[in-house]
């Protein structure tokens, strides 16, 4: 079994909303031995919530702060951005990083914080699984350095070259999140890097999702990621054995400072 690693995983809210203040974690969590550093990626969130911080520039400010994290949105609802500003973001910030970024996606929701509703997105979850897979398609194209022509449902992309290429070969890490029990973002998930189960309740089903996941890779999981999210106290060693390679400890949205360098302080898992 491999070492399970471990991510801080913050949301951009009110305390953590200041990309300085969360730029001094990430430098403090390498300090302490943590392997990656992950950041929520939404416009808005319900009340309490009043302030929240863009992703990619407390991103690119977490990239100066450290040399060795992993680090990058977890996830980001690709439907609700272009995708030729993606292919650029991704690029410039993996090279800034030397090679560090990991590209989190996800369908996203409208429950929270009402971002896509409130600013006239796509609403239907098919609709956004498809604009999903097709802005996945045109960033593996421009992360390639080959010109991009694209002519689908949803892009157009009419021979532009995305250069310079990210340090990584053949492009950025992608984790897909979706619910365990959903075989769509699976499936989803086995063509890409990794897999990012939401809502886990125990360690077996876990273990079941690792089954379809190698059953649809066949059998190629050395190189694979399974990040997974627990609560705070919930002992990861269950899901390590079931196979997860990430740990990422759950903070709730609006967390103070403090809380999160307590956790900071605790620790990775060992």
């Amino acid at each position: 079994m491999n070492r399970l690693r471990s991510a801080l995983w913050l949301p951009l809210f009110d305390d953590l909303a200041d990309p300085r203040a969360v730029a001094r974690l990430a430098a403090g969590a390498e300090e302490a031995g943590w392997d990656g550093f992950f950041v929520w990626d939404h416009l808005s969130w319900r009340a309490p919530v009043q302030q929240v911080a863009d992703p990619w520039i407390a991103l690119a400010a977490i990239a100066t702060a450290t040399e060795r994290l992993r680090l990058g949105p977890m996830v980001s609802t690709l439907a609700r951005r272009r995708p030729v500003k993606v292919a650029r973001e991704t690029a410039t910030l993996d090279r800034l990083s030397d090679g560090r970024l990991t590209l989190g996606v996800g369908l996203g929701s409208d429950r929270f914080g009402g971002e896509l509703s409130k600013t006239g997105e796509q609403l239907d979850d098919r609709q956004r699984g498809r604009m999903l897979d097709e802005s996945l398609t045109i960033l593996a194209t421009a992360w390639s350095g080959e010109p991009v022509r694209h002519r689908g449902e949803h892009y157009t992309v009419d021979d532009i070259t995305f250069l310079p290429r990210p340090v990584q070969r053949p492009g950025v890490p992608v984790w897909a999140a979706g619910f365990p029990g959903n075989v769509k973002p699976i499936r989803r998930a086995a063509r890409l890097d990794g897999f990012f189960p939401i809502n886990l309740e125990h360690p077996d089903q876990l273990a079941e999702v690792v089954g379809t996941l190698t059953e649809l890779r066949d059998g190629e999981m050395a190189a694979y990621d399974i990040a997974i999210s627990l609560p705070l106290g919930v002992d990861p060693e269950p899901y390590a054995k079931a196979g997860a390679t990430w740990w990422l400890p759950e903070l709730d949205p609006g967390v103070r400072l403090d809380t999160v360098r307590g956790v900071l302080r605790d620790g990775p898992a060992v």
